[in-house]
């Protein structure tokens, strides 16, 4: 099993900057990737910004691209989302995920609890 700590969530005006961290421990041999969904009222959970392990690959989706930086710590198995220039529409409650490799030699994805990002004047 694998455990999360997330944190960095709140409240902040249009504009405003937040970071968001979360990280990994448990039954853990080795990660391949780490990423951040994002679910907001009435709509799908979507993948805003995902990194690979190893070389530190990113991808990030066309709506954030430009504002938001992910990037990783691979001795604290923890990744973090720097989220600049934020929109009302960037509320959501947002995820992180780890594709881990178990020590049972299984991949599995999880996924933290969450944290409420609100975006408001």
């Amino acid at each position: 099993q694998v455990q999360f700590v997330e944190s960095g969530g709140g409240l902040v005006q249009p504009g405003g900057s937040l970071r968001l961290s979360c990280a990994a421990s448990g039954d853990i041999f080795s990660i391949y990737a780490m990423g951040w969904y994002r679910q907001a009222p009435g709509k799908q959970r979507e993948l805003i910004a995902a990194i690979t392990w190893s070389a530190g690959n990113t991808n990030y989706a066309d709506s954030v691209k430009g504002r938001f930086t992910i990037s990783r710590d691979n001795a604290k198995n923890t990744v973090y989302l720097q989220m600049n220039s934020l929109k009302s529409e960037d509320t959501a409650v947002y995820y992180c995920y780890a594709d881990v490799l178990t020590t049972g030699r299984v991949s599995i994805r999880s996924w933290g609890q969450g944290t409420q990002v609100t975006i408001s004047s």
